[in-house]
């Protein structure tokens, strides 16, 4: 039987996707495959299984007669966080499995790759109120596998900045790094005011949205201004050229600790050696070039954000602030595909959130505590994958994300 048109897409999107997971891959050595830079991070080989064993045990174990999965204690090495499907190998220690083997990895994505096939042709010849969850899993899946393929460059970057040879992931003008070189905003920071009073945010009907999106809301917003781009590395050069990490009263408590443990100077890829004018490069997943001072500055944790935004006479945006504000269009810039932006927001549930029932329910819901909502896309987010209710979460000391700022303050 002939696939039907959405199946048709699916499987077009199906092996878009993960052909892309494996080219970003295609230019590394098998020794940067297992390379884990710091507690928080994944080898690519491990986010390579992980978004296999996802589709495996969501999707193929339970939908797909006769199918057989991997050894069972491959769960155990690439279960992230699902605590209700079982215990997991810890994460600070992903980096310490050299088995499987990457041959061996590659060789699952490509039979769970056969499975889904299979699945979607099993789907094909079922009603629509059979199919329908479980295509709604497999959309979950790819929208899954996309967040990875992010999540595997940053990772690759801060393992890669911690080598003094400073490895370069992608040489030449076709990389990741290209979209973000063509993103530098000419002309002086200019206050927009952005939409007040009652309104709403967060996913309307049609299309795919994380659950953590809904449900739509209304928010009311005081008058506020809101920056039209992104603030530039020559503005937070200035910041630091006035002390801005040695100046207590500018950070939180809990930043100003960070600082000191951490001995923050600048952002987290700029390199020097000396005072600010001593910041001329960035290292990047090209490799290490001159610090633009045009381009956005990034890789900057919230409480870096924030204590800028306080130097700066502003602050950070709430995200219904930058929801609202984003739909203006042409009024600001820099809106989504060159980087995340961090908000003022701590990562609640919407007013009536309701997780997913299972495990699946853990994606989003079990971590609405103790991390700050960023809003927008970045550079290395996959086309497609951004939208203006899209709400990214980590914690406040995070910097290895593509993270920048966009800032705010209160009119009278």
């Amino acid at each position: 039987m002939a696939a039907s048109a959405p199946t048709a897409d699916l499987l077009l999107r199906l092996a878009t996707t993960r052909r892309r997971s494996e080219a970003l891959v295609a230019g590394l050595e098998p020794e940067d495959l297992g390379l884990q830079g710091m507690a928080d991070a994944s080898p690519p080989k491990w986010h390579l299984g992980h978004t296999s064993w996802f589709f495996e045990t969501f999707l193929l174990v339970p939908h797909l007669s006769g199918y057989a999965p991997a050894d069972s204690r491959w769960g155990y090495l690439f279960n992230s966080y699902y605590d209700a499907i079982g215990a997991r190998h810890p994460r600070p220690e992903r980096g310490l499995l050299s088995r499987p083997t990457i041959g061996e990895v590659m060789a699952w994505r490509h039979r769970v790759d056969g499975g889904l096939e299979a699945l979607l042709e099993q789907l094909a010849r079922c009603t629509e109120a059979e199919s329908a969850p479980v295509l709604a899993l497999l959309e979950l899946g790819l929208q899954h596998e996309q967040q990875h393929q992010e999540l595997l460059l940053m990772d690759l970057l801060d393992g890669f900045s911690r080598n003094p040879l400073e490895p370069i992931a992608f040489p030449g003008a076709e990389g990741p790094e290209d979209s973000y070189r063509r993103s530098r905003v000419a002309g002086s920071l200019q206050w927009v005011g952005g939409p007040d009073g009652l309104v709403e945010i967060g996913h309307a009907a049609g299309g795919f949205h994380f659950d953590n999106e809904a449900p739509r809301h209304r928010v009311w917003l005081e008058p506020y201004a809101i920056a039209n781009r992104l603030v530039r590395n020559e503005e937070y050069a200035a910041f630091i050229a006035d002390g801005g990490y040695r100046r207590p009263e500018l950070w939180l408590s809990e930043g100003w600790e960070a600082v000191e443990r951490y001995h923050w100077q600048a952002p987290r890829y700029w390199r020097g050696s000396g005072p600010a004018s001593a910041w001329e490069w960035e290292f990047s997943l090209a490799g290490r070039w001159p610090l633009h001072p045009e381009a956005p500055v990034r890789h900057l944790s919230w409480f870096e954000a924030d204590a800028y935004a306080r130097w700066a006479g502003a602050r950070l945006p709430g995200e219904a602030e930058w929801e609202a504000a984003s739909q203006q269009g042409a009024a600001i810039e820099q809106v989504g595909g060159v980087l995340w932006q961090w908000t003022g927001s701590p990562y609640r549930p919407y007013p009536g959130f309701v997780p997913v029932a299972g495990a699946v329910g853990e994606y989003n819901g079990k971590f609405m505590s103790s991390q700050m909502v960023l809003r927008g896309s970045s550079f290395l987010t996959p086309a497609g994958h951004g939208r203006p209710t899209y709400r990214n979460f980590f914690a406040p000391a995070s910097r290895w994300m593509a993270a920048g700022l966009r800032l705010a303050r209160d009119v009278a």
